[in-house]
């Protein structure tokens, strides 16, 4: 396996809609969102893989969590879909969970490095 080819059986992460006219609320939004064990929001700590927003407003998030037993696993796609819903121009929000690739401490903001004590 090389670095430009992505893991066997792991899902294609894309970049996000940078340019779409929800997507800096969207963030916004999931930055209202925090792992209860870490006091940072879930965008700055890197757990936001992929913020896709199509021509209709649909937005999907593929996300994941810093560790697979994490006891939130159940209920962290919902807190994030219900922090994206109420957004004016909404349609709809999937968000899908994934655990390729892994979390890891690399994936951190510098505001989420400088919060906890990292820099």
């Amino acid at each position: 396996m090389t670095a430009d080819s992505p893991m066997e059986g792991a899902p294609l992460i894309q970049p996000s809609s940078t340019d779409h006219p929800l997507y800096e609320d969207v963030v916004a939004a999931c930055r209202t969102v925090h792992d209860p064990e870490i006091p940072v929001n879930i965008y700055d700590l890197g757990l936001v893989y992929t913020i896709d927003i199509d021509a209709e407003s649909n937005v999907g998030v593929i996300m994941t969590l810093t560790a697979p037993g994490c006891p939130v696993a159940g209920e962290m796609p919902g807190w994030v879909a219900d922090a994206i819903e109420p957004l004016p121009g909404v349609k709809t929000v999937n968000v899908e969970l994934v655990w390729e690739p892994p979390w890891g401490m690399e994936m951190l903001s510098d505001e989420a490095r400088l919060e906890l004590g990292f820099m």
